[in-house]
C-alpha cells in the first residue's frame, strides 16, 4: 500500500465562501499514482468544513441561509467571551463536517453524477488549509 499528501491553502475575501475544490481533489489523485483506494479530504482548521454535493448555485445559497439560521451570525455565543466573535463558524462547521473519505477507481476520483466536492469557509480572511490524503494500491 502507498499513501499520498498534498495541501491546498485558501485566504478567502470574504468570511463566509464555498469553493469547489473537485478539481484539485482529481489532480491530487493523478498525482498520488494510485489506483484503487481512498482519498481524506479535510479542513485543518475548526472554522471550515469539506462537503459533498451538488454544484448548483441556488443550493449553495439554500445551504449557506439554512447553516445562518442554525448558527446565526451576531448572536452572543459564549465563545466570545474569550475575545472572538466567530462561534457561529464553529459551529457550522460541525453541522457540515471537516472531512470526507472518497473512493479512488481505476486511477481516477470515483463520484456520482452531480457530486462535487467542496471547501467550505467560515471564518474567512486569513489563510487556512486543506489536507488531501489518498491511501491504496
Amino acid at each position: 500500500m502507498k499513501s499520498y499528501t498534498d495541501y491546498l491553502w485558501f485566504q478567502t475575501k470574504k468570511r463566509r465562501e464555498y469553493i469547489n475544490i473537485t478539481g484539485e481533489v482529481e489532480d491530487a489523485v493523478a498525482k498520488s499514482g494510485i489506483q484503487e483506494g481512498f482519498v481524506m479530504v479535510g479542513a485543518m482548521h475548526i472554522t471550515a468544513s469539506v462537503y459533498v454535493n451538488d454544484a448548483e448555485s441556488g443550493l449553495i445559497q439554500d445551504i449557506d441561509e439554512w447553516l445562518d439560521s442554525l448558527a446565526p451570525l451576531g448572536k452572543d455565543y459564549r465563545h466570545h467571551r474569550t475575545g472572538e466573535d466567530n462561534g457561529d463558524a464553529h459551529l457550522k462547521a460541525l453541522l457540515m463536517h471537516y472531512q470526507v473519505l472518497l473512493p479512488i477507481t481505476e486511477g481516477k476520483l470515483d463520484l456520482g453524477p452531480w457530486q462535487q466536492v467542496y471547501y467550505a469557509e467560515f471564518d474567512g480572511k486569513r489563510r487556512k488549509r486543506v489536507i488531501i490524503k489518498a491511501i491504496g494500491e
